[in-house]
C-alpha cells in the first residue's frame, strides 16, 4: 500500500506545533557517533534519538534521505512500547523540511504494528527525493511514553 506526500489541511497549527524543534539541517545528525551535519547515508535501518514532544506526539531528531536512487520509501519496524512490551503498535507520520523554505508538509498517520523480529516495515511516504529532511513522530498514548522503533529511508 503506497502513501504518498500529502500536506496538511492546518499548517498553521502544524508549525506552530513544531517551531520549537527547527533546526538547520547542517546542526542535525541522525544517530549517535554520526558526524555533526550529517544523515545517515545508507538504506539501512537506524534507530533515531527522539528531539522533542509537542502537542500529543514525539519527534525524532531531524533525518535526510540518503542519495541513492534505491532509497525512496520511508518506513518503520520494530515497534515497542518500552513500559509495555506487549504494546507494539503505534500511530506515526512524517513531517518534511522542504529545502526552499516553504512549509512544513505532513503524511496523514499510519498506525504500525510489530508482531515480532520478522515483522515487515511499515510504508508511512514513497517517492521521497534524495537529500529530503524530515521528521518521524508518533503519537503518545499516555504521558511519558517511550516508543522504540526503526527507521528505514
Amino acid at each position: 500500500m503506497n502513501r504518498r506526500i500529502h500536506p496538511l489541511a492546518a499548517v498553521t497549527g502544524l508549525i506552530a506545533l513544531l517551531a520549537p524543534g527547527l533546526a538547520a539541517p547542517g546542526a542535525a545528525h541522525a544517530q549517535p557517533g554520526s558526524a555533526p551535519g550529517r544523515a545517515a547515508r545508507d538504506c539501512t535501518p537506524i534507530r533515531p534519538e527522539t528531539d522533542f514532544y509537542a502537542g500529543g506526539r514525539v519527534a525524532t531528531v531531524l533525518l535526510a534521505v540518503p542519495d541513492d536512487p534505491t532509497c525512496t520509501t520511508i518506513s518503520v519496524s520494530h515497534v515497542v512500547d518500552v513500559a509495555v512490551p506487549t504494546d507494539r503498535c503505534q500511530d506515526f507520520l512524517v513531517i518534511f523540511y522542504p529545502t526552499d523554505g516553504s512549509e512544513p508538509i505532513a503524511t496523514e498517520p499510519v498506525t504500525a504494528c510489530s508482531h515480532g523480529p520478522r515483522s515487515r516495515p511499515v510504508v508511512l511516504a514513497t517517492d521521497v527525493p534524495d537529500g529530503t529532511w524530515y521528521r518521524v513522530l508518533y503519537e503518545i498514548d499516555y504521558l511519558g511514553q517511550d516508543v522504540r522503533f526503526t527507521v528505514r529511508h
